[in-house]
């Protein structure tokens, strides 16, 4: 249910708030560093807004020129330029789509204003004029240049930019009729949000519709902002429920006739994750995942008929897991598919053989063939050269917390071959050009801030070796004590952690051990980049104050250690995770510097479920916890992230109560502070207030923390992120003092 860096994610399940968290206080994250580029369609050049301005970078020599000033971008009516949120391109580059005052939908701010401007005319003109402000979503090109799409109140229109005429291709939209983009729980489970394709020749559009006129609604309650209180309904289907019903259908723009795609399965027990038109073709390629989601199902579909035929299915006996290429935390992002050979194939992932291998899967029946091999996860996949036959991607075998860029034979007959600098040990990330010449490479590791720089693929080189991340690399060191470490547990279960050792540290001493935990399928917490093993929610140094600060990788994260390790945790949420990080502890307690008398533990979201949890069910281990935004009860989550990792609780009911720290609040021993926002949308208040009666009702006695109105990410509101590390810092200090004895 939980969480997410912001670099490229697999996991559907992520969750923004801790992107935020980690963007905002610890800005560690390398492929963040990236987000500036966007790339020409060329390749050899790449963008960046500077100043309110756009300005084009060419390359090698990275010379910039201005090609949208701020005079430009200042419509006629205003003295004002607009404020660039995000912007693309026609396909002949002569028109930029300008995404402006936008507002905030649920995660992402996809919803706003969008003009066009021609840089041959020098024209600027709004879309949607007659529509509300702030209504247009997800706009852009047709494939022709012609015409603009975007979706404004669940509708989908299109509009001519010569003549500035609206057409409606939909009408029917409602909060619960959704065409063109989600529900919440697709958002936030399947980064599913631009929900419409144009065809290759602009004639039709393919989208998705929701129904979600079944879907029970969960009412949010705001006290504060007016004398009376304010019912804020949310369509949120519960681990149980029926999911929204969801078809895909393909309008023809011209008299706004449908055809609906003919694909087996009711649509209230399937979920569409993956729609595209097969390029140069009328055809649609779509995913379809059933309820459980551990079978996917490929199909084709006639867009003039709607009749479909499976080309590839797969099942799993956990679930059936996601790719999705780029970074999902973006609001152009699609779940995509990657197409080679003129489109008669797709490149496909799977872990069907015990490790997340990439493979090519034909359109046409032919056998599929495996590109990747050995003992071995890909990571993500970076860039693909049809031309010389070779696929790039990220992976570390040898090292579950760090990250490196490899390739291989796109055909399967190749080696794998590192191809990131074997000086640089951390964690790599790179964004390549479109035509493969040019490449961000970004790294950094637990004592290396963050840095990047422009190489050519061909040679790995940097474009300017004075700027380049090794000319760079003694002013990028800083002094870290972070230690990695691997820790074998009774079960005989190894275990990849980091720990941050006490300023002067005495091993003749012993100290307080501050566990931080996640545990879930959506994130691992050891990483070789820098900051991870910082907490951001204390104020001041951890390691100057006393503390040891360790976090651990149990069974069931998504360390790249193969699909056994990650799926073992199926129907164990709850139980195998926190079985894991107890051993471990364990283990730790033997160490003669670790005073056994002072162990806290905290976590956010399903870090927040951990310690609630390990405080629960070893209370032994566990004198301190500090739980936030926690899932109390598996019962109250989305059906698509619990779903997915539990099963259906109809099928085994057992498995959730078992999982649930709610089951064994009665065991409560030490000092517990929980702490949740009354607006969270994500992991509902009502999780506060169930497990706030259990605790009452066994006369456990704890510190409990209500920020009013705020969401998962508790960072509404003046003050709030102040108050709540104020909050967390003194009650650590408190209940688990820090310093050696």
């Amino acid at each position: 249910m939980f969480i997410s860096e912001a670099s490229p994610i697999r996991k559907a399940g992520l969750k923004l708030f801790v992107v935020s968290l980690l963007i905002l206080f610890v800005s560690f994250t390398v492929s963040s560093q990236v987000g500036d580029v966007r790339w020409s369609v060329d390749g050899n050049s790449y963008y960046r807004v500077e100043k309110n301005e756009l300005v084009k970078y060419t390359l090698p020599d990275n010379k910039p020129v201005v090609i949208l000033s701020k005079q430009q971008l200042t419509p006629t009516v205003s003295v004002s330029p607009l404020q660039i949120n995000f912007y693309s391109f026609s396909s002949d580059q002569q028109k930029v789509l300008l995404f402006t005052n936008t507002k905030k939908v649920w995660r992402l701010s996809t919803r706003g204003d969008y003009w066009v401007l021609d840089q041959t005319s020098g024209s600027l003109t709004q879309l949607g004029k007659t529509l509300p402000s702030s209504s247009l979503m997800f706009a852009k090109f047709s494939p022709d240049g012609k015409s603009v799409g975007y979706v404004s109140g669940n509708n989908i229109y299109v509009e001519d930019i010569a003549t500035s005429a609206i057409k409606p291709l939909t009408s029917n939209g409602s909060v619960t009729k959704i065409n063109g983009t989600f529900d919440w729980v697709y958002e936030e489970e399947f980064a599913c949000r631009d929900g419409f394709r144009w065809s290759p020749d602009s004639k039709k559009i393919a989208f998705w519709q929701l129904d979600a006129s079944s879907i029970r609604k969960f009412f949010i309650i705001n006290y504060t902002d007016s004398i009376y209180s304010r019912i804020i309904p949310i369509e949120y289907p519960k681990v149980g429920q029926k999911p929204s019903s969801c078809r895909v259908g393909v309008v023809t723009i011209a008299d706004t006739s449908k055809i609906w795609m003919k694909i087996t399965g009711e649509p209230d027990q399937n979920y569409l994750v993956r729609v595209e038109f097969i390029p140069s073709t009328d055809n649609l390629l779509i995913q379809q995942l059933n309820r459980k989601q551990n079978s996917s199902k490929l199909f084709i579909c006639e867009s003039t008929t709607g009749n479909s035929k499976v080309i590839e299915q797969e099942s799993d006996a956990a679930w059936v897991d996601i790719y999705q290429p780029g970074n999902p935390y973006t609001i152009d992002f699609t779940n995509k598919f990657i197409w080679l050979a003129d489109a008669k194939s797709i490149l496909w992932d799977s872990e069907k053989d015990g490790w997340r291998h990439l493979y090519q899967v034909s359109l046409e029946g032919k056998p599929e063939k495996i590109v990747t091999k050995g003992d071995y996860d890909f990571s993500d996949i970076t860039y693909v050269d049809p031309k010389k036959g070779f696929v790039y991607f990220m992976a570390s075998p040898d090292n579950a917390t760090q990250n490196y860029l490899y390739r291989t034979k796109l055909d399967g007959t190749g080696k794998l071959e590192l191809v990131s600098p074997t000086l640089l040990k951390g964690t790599n990330s790179y964004s390549f050009s479109p035509n493969g010449k040019y490449a961000v490479h970004s790294f950094s590791n637990s004592f290396t801030r963050p840095s990047r720089e422009f190489i050519a693929v061909a040679n790995q080189k940097p474009l300017n070796e004075k700027k380049s991340i090794m000319a760079r690399i003694d002013s990028l060191k800083v002094n870290s004590s972070t230690e990695f470490f691997k820790i074998r547990t009774v079960d005989n279960i190894e275990m990849d952690g980091w720990m941050v050792k006490p300023v002067n540290f005495d091993s003749t001493k012993k100290y307080p051990v501050v566990f931080y935990v996640y545990t879930e399928p959506a994130e691992a917490t050891v990483k070789d980049s820098y900051g991870s093993s910082r907490n951001f929610l204390y104020l001041g140094d951890m390691a100057k104050d006393g503390y040891i600060y360790i976090s651990l990788d149990n069974r069931g994260t998504p360390a790249p250690k193969g699909a056994v390790w990650r799926k073992s945790i199926y129907q164990k949420i709850g139980e195998i995770n926190i079985h894991d990080q107890a051993m471990a502890a364990k283990e730790i307690l033997k160490w003669n510097f670790v005073d056994p008398e002072r162990v806290a533990v905290w976590g956010w979201s399903g870090g927040g479920s951990a310690t609630l949890n390990l405080m629960f069910q070893y209370p032994e281990i566990y004198k301190t916890g500090i739980a936030i935004a926690a899932v109390a009860n598996e019962l109250t989550y989305d059906n698509i992230y619990q779903e997915r990792y539990m099963g259906l609780p109809q099928e085994n009911m057992e498995a959730y109560v078992k999982g649930s720290p709610i089951t064994y609040a009665k065991n409560l021993k030490g000092s517990l502070l929980y702490i949740h926002g009354t607006g969270d949308d994500n992991v509902h208040y009502q999780n506060a207030e169930m497990l706030v009666n259990e605790l009452i009702k066994y006369n456990k006695q704890f510190q409990f923390m209500a920020y009013p109105n705020r969401t998962h990410s508790i960072s509404e509101g003046e003050g709030t992120f102040l108050h709540l590390a104020t909050l967390y810092t003194a009650y650590l200090r408190k209940n688990c003092p820090p310093g050696p004895k």
